[in-house]
């Protein structure tokens, strides 16, 4: 089976998410999601997490939480680790508690992870546990502590709060309610506002982000893991699609003659070995992007530009 993609350093934010095993309501009792908290708070005390948001559902969780150490891995195998010893034990149990790894999407600092704290907010709301209007009166999330305003050093909000125009204030948080049942009363906006991939994907940002992003981290083993799931791939055509511009940036050219000229043109064969050299792109890809056809045909051309070369 795939792994998902890690990809960790100092001062990272993550998405992180996961399902109860076989979707079970793991956190289906009062006991059962105090103790999965009270494990949450000494992962982000001994870790030094800094947690923007969280919220803890019947048969899955969602943290908003920032990593100044880049331990995400380190501190998830504690967190979930410890709960399933405890919740086993109390119940004498034995066995995997949640579905599979842990999901953590990356998260742009700004904008994005605002939507973030939305989206986790907004989660009891959307499952009808709770009206918009007193979204904070659910019991296992963050919303609650921020708006009574007794909380943890490390529980966190003015960053993404800042990005809506507001403080952290007793009217900030008043000014944020209202801001909810705003998103609550316009569902439509939600998907023009990045609702949608908000669970799925490797990152959360800007097109250019996420470019910086695998530039950066570009020769990490993970990135370039053959069997690595499909957040590793997303990761890896952003690299591609890095060094493909900058590839069409040295040649003069642009995306749209690559639209326009013809298939086998020799300035898209000259790009299309120079990223086989420089990458580890499929020759699906380089013919979608410079528009050469299929696959076969872009080895076709790159074996004739190798036996002409030899010749």
């Amino acid at each position: 089976m795939a792994r998902k993609l890690r990809l960790e350093y100092e001062g990272a934010i993550y998405h992180v998410l996961n399902r109860g095993n076989y979707r079970q309501a793991i956190f289906g009792t009062v006991g059962a999601a105090a103790a999965f908290e009270r494990c949450l708070f000494e992962t982000c005390a001994r870790s030094g997490w800094r947690l923007h948001a969280y919220v803890i559902m019947h048969n899955h969780y969602h943290l908003a939480l920032e990593t100044p150490r880049g331990n995400l891995a380190t501190g998830m195998h504690w967190l979930q680790g410890t709960f399933a010893t405890r919740f086993n034990r109390l119940r004498a149990e034995r066995g995997h508690l949640f579905q599979g790894r842990y999901q953590a999407i990356l998260v742009q600092p700004g904008p994005a992870l605002a939507r973030v704290a939305d989206y986790i907010h907004l989660n009891p709301v959307r499952a009808g546990l709770v009206p918009v209007a007193q979204a904070a009166a659910f019991r296992w999330g963050s919303l609650g502590g921020f708006t009574r305003g007794i909380r943890p050093e490390w529980l966190v909000a003015e960053t993404w709060l800042r990005e809506l125009g507001l403080n952290d204030t007793p009217g900030g948080w008043t000014e944020y309610g209202a801001h909810l049942q705003r998103r609550m009363a316009e569902p439509e906006n939600q998907e023009s506002d990045d609702f949608g991939p908000i669970t799925s994907g490797w990152a959360i940002g800007t097109h250019a982000w996420r470019q910086a992003i695998a530039k950066e981290h570009a020769g990490s083993k993970l990135a370039g893991h053959a069997h690595a799931g499909p957040e590793a791939r997303a990761l890896r055509e952003a690299q591609w699609a890095e060094a493909l511009a900058g590839l069409l940036a040295q040649a003069g050219k642009t995306r749209e003659e690559a639209t326009d000229d013809w298939k086998a043109a020799v300035w898209k064969i000259e790009l299309a070995a120079e990223l086989r050299r420089l990458t580890d792109a499929s020759n699906r890809w380089i013919a979608e992007q410079l528009h050469m056809g299929t696959a076969g045909s872009v080895s076709k051309y790159l074996s004739v530009r190798a036996a002409q070369k030899a010749g």
